[in-house]
């Protein structure tokens, strides 16, 4: 008996049917970057773990339960990344970017990998969309992170998102709020989870974005941060929420707010859906001025966010929201006989080469299981050749959506299939410039 294979749990498969949900996102995302003076950089899927030990914290979730981390031959290990940021610091350091002019603004469209429990929206093996910039500390550069969020989510076609606020500040004010949120918890420690008791010394503040119900109830009343704040990072968040209402931006203060991270400094931020329920998140980010001289760089403010590509393909779905269609073919040929299916072959060719998607038959079947095909697959025209056909040297042109069908002489083809494909496009609204690069086609010598 043989052993059936399947994918990993936590992954999944992306089928052609739905790959263009993936290209509608993809081109949203990388398109609109590039609006802001992004520019795309490419790491390695793996790193060496102490990258992320450093960078995340050894008391996150991620480097003590999600990580997965491999040895090699030797002493090294390396991790698959958890997440981008770190790599991508690492990245700029190595190769001098950092000795550039600021500010350096890049993005990314990485898988990542943590060992978490799966659910909807959050996979052991995602895909996120991520954006670094480095190089300025002005509350104008968070106002212009968050702009490049809420115009992606716009452009995607979401409405029921909110932006959420807050000012975790820096290390200084942040140590005072900790022994603050120390005093608070220590009272109420044996009914605390398992492992916000752990965090209590090593990293109180993780108790605030516990999910246990026990623990949420307990930190309700916990101090809040932006009652510690010293008074260079409340003069930076008062000046972001002001730039914010110069942009006519909604948010809303939320002191619960903390990130999962340890390199965040002062701003962080959420875009949070109301339409796919408790995982609501679609988008997470801030400002981390102290990651760069932790990795061993200068001191250099930085900040950007993240998002996963798989949560918010899922509520763009829950919304209703519009993605490109599927691609189809424009020519399908359906070759009856030996000789007509060389001829089909060479048609198909020429179509191709004249930049056109085509397709004809490579299976043997008959002309109707090819026409079932052809309709099966969209192709918006056919043209069917047998024996008759090359006496001949005409055939006829089939529109599928109207089913209107035009002679065509084999000879004249290509000039004979764009003029067609060019009325097809007229009638179906879809502008000038689309005919217009149809019409140059015909300019092309593509005769047969």
């Amino acid at each position: 008996m043989s052993l059936q294979v399947k994918r990993p749990k936590g992954t999944q498969d992306v089928l052609p049917a739905d790959i263009m949900k993936w290209r509608t996102v993809e081109a949203t995302v990388s398109d609109t970057a590039e609006q802001f003076g992004f520019r795309e950089i490419r790491t390695p899927v793996f790193e060496d773990t102490a990258l992320y030990v450093r960078s995340v914290g050894d008391t996150s979730d991620v480097v003590t339960k999600e990580m997965y981390t491999v040895s090699s031959k030797g002493d090294a290990t390396f991790t698959l990344r958890p997440e981008g940021t770190a790599g991508v610091v690492r990245a700029m350091l190595e190769n001098g970017m950092m000795n550039e002019g600021f500010p350096q603004k890049v993005y990314y469209i990485i898988p990542a990998y943590r060992h978490e429990k799966p659910q909807a929206g959050r996979l052991r093996e995602f895909h996120q969309f991520g954006v670094e910039m480095f190089g300025t500390q002005s509350p104008y550069a968070d106002a212009e992170i968050i702009l490049l969020a809420a115009a992606i989510l716009d452009g995607c076609g979401l409405e029921n998102v909110a932006l959420h606020l807050n000012s975790i500040g820096c290390p200084e004010c942040r140590a005072k709020y900790r022994e603050a949120l120390r005093e608070y918890f220590a009272p109420h420690r044996e009914e605390l989870c398992e492992t916000c008791r752990e965090r209590l010394e090593k990293n109180p503040m993780r108790l605030l974005d516990c999910k246990s119900p026990i623990c949420r109830e307990i930190a309700s009343g916990a101090p809040v941060i932006l009652d510690y704040l010293c008074d260079g990072c409340r003069e930076h968040f008062e000046e972001l929420k002001s730039i914010l209402d110069d942009y006519g931006i909604k948010y809303e203060v939320d002191s619960r707010i903390v990130r999962g991270l340890d390199y965040y400094t002062r701003t962080v931020f959420e875009f949070i859906s109301q339409d796919i329920g408790a995982q609501g998140t679609v988008c997470g980010g801030g400002r981390y001025d102290g990651l760069v001289q932790e990795l061993g760089g200068q001191p250099v403010p930085a900040l950007g966010f993240g998002m996963g590509l798989e949560r918010l393909i899922m509520t763009m779905e829950s919304c209703g929201c519009a993605f490109e269609p599927e691609k189809t073919p424009d020519l399908y040929i359906a070759p009856m006989g030996d000789a007509a299916r060389r001829k089909a072959a060479l048609l198909a060719d020429a179509v191709r080469q004249a930049g056109y998607a085509a397709e004809t038959d490579l299976v043997g079947r008959g002309l109707k299981p090819q026409m079932r095909y052809a309709d099966k697959i969209g192709a918006k025209f056919v043209v069917v050749i047998g024996d008759n056909e090359l006496e001949t040297g005409e055939a006829k042109l089939k529109n599928m959506r109207s089913g209107e069908e035009t002679p065509v002489k084999l000879s004249e083809f290509m000039n004979a299939f764009s003029s067609e494909l060019i009325n097809e496009v007229f009638e179906n609204g879809l502008g000038d410039e689309i005919a217009g690069a149809v019409a140059d086609e015909i300019e092309k010598d593509t005769s047969l």
